[in-house]
């Protein structure tokens, strides 16, 4: 093993873990990543295009190269970052995106033919012969294509979703972080500290910094522990902030249990979605690499990440203990490497610094005004070359240190477009004006990345989103601190011939970036596309500046001139699984259950999906064979005696307040300002393109007061369109809205008998025709008290009425009405039923109003009031859709017992049946047993005269066409006698 002295890990806690097969053995508190190297493991991957072998090459979420797949079985989680990855006693991982063994990966045969695909020639070829896309090239790039594997098994973890309210949000538990939480916190206000590592301390944890002459552990330390005991202080590690969004509000995941070999009882993940009045952005920065000739070997790492590992996790990425480590770099942050490195007993080649005048910062070699130019080992470093004054030496290392200055977590900044400028003290961008409200960058991601500067300036944030909320700031005594010297010269690359990798992950070298400016692919946004530079799951993180200057070398602009690309969510990879919070299966559509579904259940019902709901379909009875047999039966139950159906499921808006009729007059198309108390109205609204979209009942209960009812499918639009017009068209009127679909169960009583029924538990109302005529209503009680509302509506064009009460009451009024109407055989019936009870009535419903239906087709167009305006009126009367000629009309079987399908085509006997010759289509088809024949409700041109003339329904999808009879909508009782009696 390659293990330091010291380190944050518990070596007193063993764990054992796996990696392609292969034991090994880390300690608690270790990543996958630093396990890995603590046991010389530094080949962990393939690059993406050209499979050559990568490692390790940062320590945190920025990572390109070490993506690996962890689990087995239904939990395998493919592409995850090794260097996040919390290791765990029993850990299984592989390596991934490799043909074969990982050291002998069979598609690395690509990297032979790197010249065929260089920068944009995805563009380029496969274009010819065009046959061969289909059955040769799109196969095989899809067989090429993607990283890790998914399972193809059901994921078996639950995932969870939540709501947070802040005053404060702090993003990254750093210094800046826990200054700004600590200020805060001390003020009084509600304060979320979200960090997405698994240990408070960000960069502190990395460094050999002492605060207040200790350890800064120490400090951090015991600032989590006043922290954790502020009770208006939460604290959310393994916790990444991922995106801003409209209104302060910020999207995170929690890892909650990936941690931990199986999950248990727990959730695997949490999305929060975290609204805050303010937030100090304190995420940090990444380090940049230098590129240079064959600079991707494993071994080879960001100096950051090689100094990190050695003081926090002890551990060098080395093949074997006593390799010797060499660093370059262009300022001084790099011989801080050496000097921790040296600290832990390491063996140093020296700092190759490309300045001239660059000295140490302790006893090492430094090889002033030098360049790395080369490096050999194709698994693993074993060698680097140094070009010192125009003469090349090669020396053994087995790690190299690669420092090319700091840049900014300014990502969250962007991503309400916000545009990042450019610091030339920095030489990194830096979060510009115009980002999200509310949002204070601090610490290294404002560009303030020495520890003292950090301290300060998490506590100057806090202070500033304090004092625009009005409260008062404590002062808080920092910690003693000192900022490391952090000088630094703008060297970008190493010039040379061969291939310098800029990008680790999408395999894009300055070769790349030189052919895109030569195919003049030069703006940051072509350059991206182009060389799919900064696409990779990183997003850039480490190669998007480095890239971006060298574009502004070769065009001959400054850095800011050439531009940058903006960031957008998320700021790391998110699992499909957290986005959906665990719905999945079952849970992924809800099933609403009406109030009666436990009776219907009892009673044998079977159940069909409407919309989200689950509703009795109908409910059959012992010798019925067929379904047919139990949905006959009931209709003819309901047309001669009483039937019972649930019908709470249609939509119902309760519209309260003083301008309330004003606001229903404009949005049906008919008339309501002329709607008595006690008494209901036939409504339909149109979308404001003049199309019909819904039907529905207004009933009015009192002078101020509607109750609104419509399809089931459109419940949900129709009260989001009616909050619209509420809230944004007619914000001047006093109403106000509310759905009660949920409130009331309501259930529909249908038959010659339902007045009789209905008499046996109203009390003391009279049901007369006189005193309670078709379209009336009233709210009254029923069974000796309860509550209820009673409309005279009917879908069914018997004599009918819906009868509402309060949800809880559901169960029991429909065991209560089938108990009452034993002896007048009261029998329960289901949607498919209702559904040919309203098509032999002849009354529309999802199938007439698809979207295409305008109130003439419907033979309603007399119903659009040309006394008033309304959505959608004026619209509904341009010439396109005044001269619809299609009406809906009824259609009878030649043949009784041969069915007109639904969706048929219809055309003229003896006509060609082109699009040109289609007459209509066929919207909803049945068997009445009424008439003993298949029936259909149809749009036919000209249809309302043309009863009697016979058509052909073709159904050219199956083969199929029959002859049927135009006839009325109204099957039975076209008078409406019936409903009126």
């Amino acid at each position: 093993m390659t293990r330091l002295t010291g380190g944050l890990i518990d070596r007193t806690r063993p764990l054992h873990f796996t990696f392609n097969g292969t034991g090994y053995k880390g300690f608690e508190g270790d990543t996958l990543a630093s396990a890995l190297l603590a046991n010389g493991v530094r080949l962990m991957g393939r690059s993406f295009k050209y499979h050559r072998p990568r490692g390790v090459l940062a320590a945190g979420s920025e990572e390109p190269n070490a993506l690996v797949s962890l689990r087995d079985g239904a939990r395998a989680e493919p592409n995850t970052r090794a260097t996040v990855a919390e290791l765990y006693d029993g850990l299984s991982a592989r390596s991934q995106n490799h043909v074969g063994p990982l050291h002998r990966d069979l598609l690395a045969v690509n990297d032979l033919l790197s010249p065929f695909f260089a920068a944009g020639f995805y563009y380029k070829t496969f274009m010819w012969p065009k046959s061969f896309w289909e059955k040769l090239y799109e196969p095989a790039i899809r067989k090429a294509a993607g990283l890790g594997e998914l399972s193809m098994l059901p994921d078996p973890d639950a995932y969870d979703r939540g709501f947070l309210h802040c005053d404060l949000l702090v993003i990254g538990g750093g210094a800046a972080g826990l200054v700004a939480a600590l200020t805060a916190g001390r003020a009084g206000a509600q304060v979320v500290l979200a960090d997405e590592d698994f240990r408070l301390g960000g960069r502190l944890l990395m460094e050999s910094d002492l605060l207040d002459g200790a350890p800064a552990s120490d400090w951090v330390e015991s600032v989590r522990a006043e922290l954790a005991s502020l009770p208006n202080v939460r604290i959310m590690t393994r916790t990444t902030v991922f995106g801003v969004f409209d209104h302060g509000t910020y999207g995170a995941v929690e890892r909650v249990a990936d941690h931990l070999p199986v999950p248990g009882d727990k959730v695997r993940q949490t999305l929060w979605r975290i609204t805050a009045k303010r937030a100090v952005l304190a995420a940090g920065a990444t380090e940049r690499h230098i590129p240079f000739a064959d600079n991707d070997r494993p071994g080879i790492l960001l100096a950051g990440a090689l100094r990190a590992y050695a003081n926090r996790w002890a551990t060098l990425p080395v093949a074997q203990a006593g390799d010797a480590v060499a660093i370059f770099t262009n300022g001084d942050d790099g011989h801080r490497t050496a000097r921790d490195l040296l600290a832990k007993g390491a063996k140093l080649l020296g700092v190759i610094d490309s300045r001239a005048g660059a000295k140490a910062l302790g006893d090492y070699r430094v090889f002033a005004g030098a360049q790395v130019t080369g490096s050999k080992g194709r698994l693993g470093l074993t060698q680097i070359e140094i070009t010192e004054g125009g003469k090349a030496s090669w020396h053994e290392v087995g790690a190299l240190g690669v420092a090319g200055g700091w840049n900014p977590n300014l990502h969250l900044a962007s991503h309400h477009r916000g545009r990042p400028e450019w610091d030339a003290s920095l030489l990194a961008f830096v979060p510009g004006q115009g980002g999200p409200q509310g949002l204070i960058p601090a610490g290294a991601a404002a560009g303030k990345g020495g520890t003292a500067q950090a301290l300060a300036d998490g506590a100057r944030a806090a202070q500033a989103a304090l004092a625009e909320l009005a409260l008062a700031a404590p002062q808080i005594a920092l910690p003693e601190a000192a900022d490391a010297p952090s000088a630094q010269e703008a060297f970008w690359h190493v010039p040379g011939k061969k291939r310098a990798w800029v990008d680790f992950q999408n395999d894009v070298t300055v070769k790349d970036i030189k052919l895109a400016h030569q195919e003049n692919m030069r703006p940051v946004e072509h350059l991206k596309r182009w060389t799919t530079l900064g696409m990779a799951t990183d997003q850039g993180k480490t190669s998007n500046v480095s890239a971006l200057a060298v574009m502004a070398e070769l065009t001959g602009n400054s850095i800011p001139e050439t531009g940058t690309t903006i960031f957008r969510p998320p700021y790391t990879p998110v699992s499909l699984g957290v986005l959906g919070g665990g719905d999945s299966g079952p849970h992924f559509r809800p099933h609403r259950l009406t109030p009666t579904h436990g009776w219907a259940k009892a009673q044998g019902a079977e159940f069909v999906e409407v919309g989200p709901w689950m509703r009795a379909q109908y409910f059959p009875q012992k010798g019925e064979t067929h379904w047919r047999q139990s949905v006959d039966r009931e209709v003819l139950a309901v047309r001669a005696g009483v039937g019972l159906c649930d019908v709470t499921t249609l939509g119902k808006v309760d519209v309260q307040g003083a301008d309330a009729r004003e606001f229903l007059n404009r949005l049906y198309a008919n008339m309501m300002g002329t709607l008595k108390v006690g008494m209901v109205r036939y409504g339909l609204m149109l979308r404001e393109d003049g199309h019909a979209y819904d039907d529905g009942t207004c009933a009015r209960l009192a002078e101020d007061h509607y109750v609104v009812t419509t399809t089931t499918a459109n419940a949900g639009l129709v009260f989001q369109r009616m909050e619209f017009a509420r809230q944004c068209l007619w914000p001047e009127l006093d109403v106000q809205l509310i759905s009660t679909t949920d409130a009331w169960a309501q259930i529909a009583v249908a038959g010659p008998k339902s007045r009789e029924l209905l008499s046996r538990i109203v009390d003391d109302f009279d049901l007369s025709n006189e005193a309670f005529p078709f379209m009336a209503c009233a709210p009254l009680t029923i069974c000796g008290g309860l509550r209820a509302r009673l409309f005279r509506i009917s879908f069914s064009g018997e004599l009918a009425y819906e009868i509402a009460v309060p949800a809880r009451y559901g169960h029991a009024l429909m065991q209560r009405l089938m108990e009452r109407g034993a002896d007048l055989g009261v029998t329960p019936y289901g949607t498919e039923t209702l559904g040919v009870l309203r098509i032999e009535k002849g009354h529309a419903a999802g199938a007439e109003l698809n979207g295409q239906t305008t109130a003439q087709m419907l033979g309603l167009g007399r119903m659009v009031s040309a006394k008033k305006d309304s959505i959608g009126a004026v619209m509904s009367r341009r010439e396109g859709l005044a001269a619809e000629r299609r009406r809906l009309v009824g259609l009878k079987s030649v043949t009784p017992q041969e069915q007109v399908a639904a969706g048929s085509h219809l055309f003229t006997e003896g006509a060609a049946q082109t699009m040109q010759t289609d007459q209509g289509w066929v919207t909803s088809s049945c068997w009445s047993p009424h008439l003993k024949s298949y029936i259909a409700l149809a749009y036919l041109e000209n249809g309302d005269s043309r009863q009697g003339e016979i058509v052909i329904a073709a159904n050219p999808l199956e083969g199929r066409e029959l002859r049927a009879e135009v006839v009325s909508a109204h099957f039975v009782d076209p008078e409406g006698g019936r409903l009126r009696d």
